[in-house]
Order: structure tokens, then C-alpha cells, then sequence
């Protein structure tokens, strides 16, 4: 009778033990961001400190990528586990479409962020008053894998601009910036959040101008791709832009590789939706990372997890965005 109680004791003991093991599990989160010039890096170091502080057993870092196409294919290969990336480039990723025809990503969809804008900066003198006027000229579209460059590519070829009428740089946002300062590009392109730091740094030195696009090409780019949209950037949203610039917007969104495990995908989400207000101290565009926008604005489906915690607060989750076997 002793020795079997022992043996239940010493039992009792490993398992105590066990469980503590496994409580002490770290689970390490891989953000996707892009470069230091952008919003991304900033807004995914918010995202990371939530999760590491509010989310037991997290332990989450943001890392310097080169943005939304890159992302994709991290997280597909699981080389990061969560991902910023704009709204075209995930549904091209998820539908095996364009740049990623017959290779379907394995990703989901967890929250929709905020709208990227499209950017076209010159320095007062350039000539350029619209994007027509690039032949030519050295402009730069964005650093390769990133969004900028792919949207970039998408929008010029929908108002009638081949990247081969003009000399094409591919340069991330604080090189583009550098470019422009030093005047060795005459024109570059940035699709984020207005406010954004290489952009706000440039104008305290340069005269900067915001090239506008039309009515008639606003609508060429949305009626050739249906997940843009006409924005007008706000005058006064960079020093010297004192005139409203109609534009191109496209949503961004938080992927996740679509193999991860429910229960920590769901801890994931309710911790971005209920620190929210953390993040729009980081960027104010943040105030549109909602529920509603996360079933509004999500190019593809959302991962189980997601869809929990939408639906234990209450929100309807429409057939397109549940996922499906691949």
C-alpha cells in the first residue's frame, strides 16, 4: 500500500509537473511588416507589443520586410506567422491570380487594418502633373516584393502608362525619399497611409507635390480592378500639399498563415480589436481597424479563429469569407 502510494504521489508530481511545462510554453509571433519609412513597421511593433503583454505565452516581434508581397510568401513558407499586406496583393495571393498564377497561398485573412493610398510625390519644377507626363523620367515605383510596386504596376498599366516609356526605379520608401532630396529620380510612388514618416521628412526640406489623378482614370483603375476605389487625399496632409488629391485607395489587411491553431488565432484577434486605442496612438488610421471593417473590407476569407471572435461579439460573417478546403 505504501509503495502505491508513492507511485501516486511521485505520478502526481510528473504531471504537476508537465502541466507546468506546458503553461511555460512560449509561442514566438513572426510579424511581416516592410521598411522603417512606412506605417507597417510601426503599426506591426504595436501589434507586436499587444500581443506579447496581453496574450499569455505570446511572445511577438515585428520585422523589417520588403512589405506586402514578401509577406505572402513568408507566411506561406511559415517563415513568419502573421503578415500586413495590402488587400490586392491577398486576393491575388489566395485566388493563384497575376504574380502568383497556379501557386495558391496558404493564408487567411484575421483583420482588416486601414486604406493604403497611392502616393505620386515630385518636387516642385519636376514638370509632372500627371502620371502621363512620366515618360521619360526616373521614377520610382517601390522596392521589389512590395505592395507600392505591385499596385503600382496595376494602376499604370490600367491608364494606358507601360512601365517601359519610362526609366523604372525600384526603391523602398526612405530610398525613394533620398532620391527625390537629392534629385536623382523625378518622381516616386508610395501606397500608405497619409502621414506617413518619409514622406512628412521630405516635405520639411523640399518643396513637395501630390500628383493627381482624374475622374476618368480613377474610374479606368476600379472598373479594371475591383478591389480599388477613388480617395481623395485630404489637403494639408503633407507641408506645401495645400489641395485635395484625388487618388487610388486599397485596403490593408492582416494575414495569417492558415495552418495556425484556432484557439491562438482567436487570442491573436481579440487582442487586436480590444487594444485598438494602443494603435491609434501609433497611427490614427487605426480607428478603422473595426469589426464591421473586418467582414466589409476582407479581399478573402478569414481564418476560423477570426471568425470566433467576430461571432461572439455579435457579428455576422458572410458565406464568401469563410474559408474553404484547399
Amino acid at each position: 500500500m505504501r509503495k502505491a502510494t508513492i507511485i501516486l504521489a511521485l505520478t502526481a508530481v510528473l504531471a504537476l509537473g508537465m502541466g507546468a511545462l506546458a503553461q511555460a510554453k512560449t509561442n514566438f509571433i513572426s510579424i511581416g511588416t516592410g521598411g522603417t519609412g512606412g506605417v507597417y513597421y510601426p503599426y506591426g511593433g504595436g501589434m507586436a507589443e499587444i500581443w506579447s503583454k496581453f496574450v499569455p505565452g505570446v511572445k511577438a516581434v515585428a520585422e523589417v520586410t520588403g512589405a506586402s508581397v514578401e509577406n505572402v510568401k513568408l507566411a506561406h513558407k511559415g517563415e513568419t506567422i502573421i503578415g500586413l499586406i495590402m488587400g490586392d496583393v491577398a486576393y491575388q495571393a489566395y485566388q493563384a491570380e497575376g504574380s502568383f498564377q497556379g501557386k495558391p497561398q496558404k493564408i487567411l485573412s484575421m483583420a482588416a487594418m486601414y486604406p493604403n493610398v497611392l502616393h505620386v510625390v515630385t518636387l516642385k519644377g519636376s514638370g509632372i502633373k500627371n502620371v502621363t507626363d512620366f515618360k521619360g523620367k526616373k521614377v520610382s515605383i517601390g522596392a521589389p516584393g512590395s505592395g507600392t510596386a505591385f499596385m503600382a504596376e496595376l494602376v499604370l498599366k490600367a491608364v494606358g502608362v507601360p512601365l517601359d516609356s519610362f526609366d523604372v526605379r525600384r526603391l523602398s520608401f526612405n530610398e525613394t525619399a533620398n532620391a527625390l532630396r537629392d534629385r536623382t529620380i523625378d518622381a516616386g510612388i508610395w501606397v500608405v497611409a497619409p502621414g506617413t514618416s518619409s514622406i512628412m521628412d521630405l516635405a520639411t526640406t523640399h518643396d513637395i507635390e501630390m500628383i493627381p489623378f482624374t475622374p476618368e482614370q480613377q474610374k479606368k483603375v476600379t472598373d479594371a480592378h475591383g478591389f480599388y476605389a477613388p480617395w481623395t487625399m485630404e489637403a494639408g496632409a503633407y507641408r506645401g500639399v495645400d489641395q485635395p488629391a484625388p487618388t487610388i485607395s486599397v485596403w490593408n489587411v492582416v494575414i495569417v498563415q492558415s495552418t495556425q491553431p484556432e484557439d491562438l488565432v482567436y487570442d491573436l484577434t481579440k487582442a487586436f480589436y480590444e487594444q485598438n486605442a494602443y494603435l491609434q496612438k501609433i497611427h490614427p488610421y487605426a480607428k478603422f481597424s473595426t469589426l464591421e471593417n473586418a467582414v466589409s473590407k476582407s479581399p478573402i476569407p478569414l481564418h476560423p479563429g477570426a471568425i470566433k471572435y467576430l461571432k461572439e461579439k455579435g457579428v455576422a460573417v458572410p458565406d464568401k469569407l469563410m474559408p474553404k478546403a484547399k
